[in-house]
């Protein structure tokens, strides 16, 4: 049972970075069974297709994080503090997970369904949370009127963009790997800033 776990586990690793530098289309089974350092009929005892390997790979990524961002969700702090706290951890956990917004945007691509029905389930459960958050800095009238969906992609889209478009931000700015990392780390305060002055009223 531990030989079969650790196969598994390599041909998931093996996978991972194959997706990563040729995405799904351009993978091919047999580079997957090369880096493991097993044939490709042991391959495909483990995994009937590239398209049943992707969804393993996917949802192994997808299950380090989604636990974390629902809990970003439910914190229970005033609305700005919970943005700066959000935006923040998130980008931290997108930075110690850097193969996930790769493979969420080829998923939402391929199988948009899944992972619609994945995010409900794990993510926008703890929704209401910030919508009531919302609610209660507009009554407060700390806030100008924004629609809660408006406001979280918003957050998201500012915090994962740069890291789903790496090489082109890199290229574009002629940044190398630290240079990038302290891009992100800047965007840490820049972000959540940017969105509270943009929301809270004058």
């Amino acid at each position: 049972m531990e030989k079969e776990q650790s196969t598994d586990q390599l041909i998931l690793q093996s996978a991972r970075d194959t997706f990563m530098k040729s995405g799904l289309q351009g993978a091919r089974m047999q580079e997957i069974a090369d880096k493991a350092n097993i044939n490709k009929a042991m391959l495909y005892y483990y995994y009937r297709s590239k398209e049943e390997l992707f969804k393993a790979v996917f949802m192994q990524e997808i299950y380090k994080v989604m636990p974390k961002i629902s809990e970003l969700l439910a914190v229970d702090l005033p609305l700005f503090e919970k943005i700066r706290y959000f935006v923040e951890n998130y980008i931290d956990i997108i930075k110690h997970n850097k193969h996930m917004p790769i493979f969420v945007l080829t998923e939402i691509n391929q199988n948009p369904d899944r992972i619609v029905s994945f995010a409900r389930e794990n993510v926008m459960t703890f929704f209401h949370v910030f919508v009531k958050d919302v609610d209660k800095a507009h009554k407060d009238g700390l806030i100008i009127k924004i629609e809660p969906q408006q406001l979280i992609v918003n957050m998201l889209a500012m915090c994962l963009f740069p890291f789903a478009a790496r090489p082109m931000v890199k290229g574009i700015f002629g940044m190398d790997e630290n240079n990038f990392d302290d891009f992100i780390d800047q965007r840490k305060k820049e972000v959540p800033e940017f969105i509270i002055n943009a929301i809270k009223v004058k």
